[in-house]
């Protein structure tokens, strides 16, 4: 039986679930599970729906039908077979923790994503990607020449049919043009100090003010420079004996954890924008992202 996933996002009223139960149920779909939130601020509902096909129904005959239900809500909504891989695109520039780390779980399966690319503005880390069989691409970027190598990029991204790009310590900032073009799609990571603690050396300055908690978040790529939707958060504690050293150790920790949980969230389609905010889903029992990953 092959595996279903339907995300709806429309103005909350009445009906909306039992709406989708009996269409499921008339073409002979069971849901495995499903999470649903309606925001009593906003006025707007939120839905995500596993299920199977016990009767062999394509998704083609299940989306062309699916139309007439969605229709009178008004729904913006969409549906995919589970089994198909999310094709992503990996930014990065000097610090690798990030993306060697997504290699790994990239490779034992804990992420089920195809990476088509990495692209990067300098060559520290060409020979990891290529010897993962991985396309790597070196784009260098200036002041003068910044449009040009946006250019290149989305380049790699449309001829690759990637649809998420994943800036895994990206060292640069991405102009608002290509914000807009990919809203949604991209996901960037960086340490939870700002705007407290601005500037290249962050874990320093928070040494020096003897902070208790650092911490990493991941979120959405906006024009408001990291502003964007937060999609996953996480903290370590700090002691009076630990150095600056151990700071960046285990902030390096913290980023890699809060990227691969947004990625795994994202690309499980159980995130939502909802304004300036997001709405989450959890993960079903055992899978990947509901362990604490250490």
């Amino acid at each position: 039986m092959t595996k279903y996933c339907l995300t709806v996002t429309c103005a909350s009223t009445r009906g909306i679930v039992a709406a989708v139960a009996t269409y499921l149920a008339q073409k002979g779909c069971n849901i495995t599970d499903s999470a649903q939130f309606d925001d009593f601020h906003t006025g707007r509902f939120f839905m995500r729906v596993s299920f199977v096909s016990e009767q062999g129904v394509e998704l083609a005959e299940l989306s062309q039908g699916f139309s007439a239900v969605a229709d009178p809500f008004d729904m913006f909504w969409t549906m995919h077979d589970e089994a198909q891989r999310m094709k992503i695109v990996i930014m990065v520039s000097r610090f690798g923790h990030c993306l060697n780390d997504l290699l790994y779980r990239w490779q034992i399966g804990a992420l089920p994503i195809d990476i088509v690319a990495v692209i990067s503005n300098h060559l520290d880390y060409q020979k990891v990607v290529v010897n993962h069989d991985i396309p790597f691409h070196y784009i260098p970027v200036s002041r003068e020449d910044k449009s040009v190598a946006e250019e290149q990029q989305m380049r790699i991204v449309e001829e690759t049919g990637a649809e998420l790009i994943v800036l895994a310590r990206y060292m640069q900032v991405l102009s608002d043009a290509m914000c807009s073009r990919m809203s949604g799609r991209i996901i960037n990571i960086h340490h939870s100090f700002l705007p407290s603690f601005k500037g290249a050396n962050p874990y320093k300055q928070a040494f020096e003010r003897g902070v208790k908690l650092i911490g990493a978040t991941s979120h959405y790529v906006t024009d408001e420079l990291d502003e964007g939707p937060i999609i996953e958060q996480e903290i370590a504690r700090i002691t009076h004996a630990q150095s600056p050293e151990d700071y960046v150790s285990l902030g390096r920790d913290v980023e890699s954890q809060v990227l691969a949980r947004a990625i795994h969230a994202h690309i499980h389609r159980r995130v939502f924008l909802n304004g300036d905010k997001t709405v989450v889903f959890p993960a079903s029992p055992g899978s990947f992202a509901s362990e604490r990953m250490g």
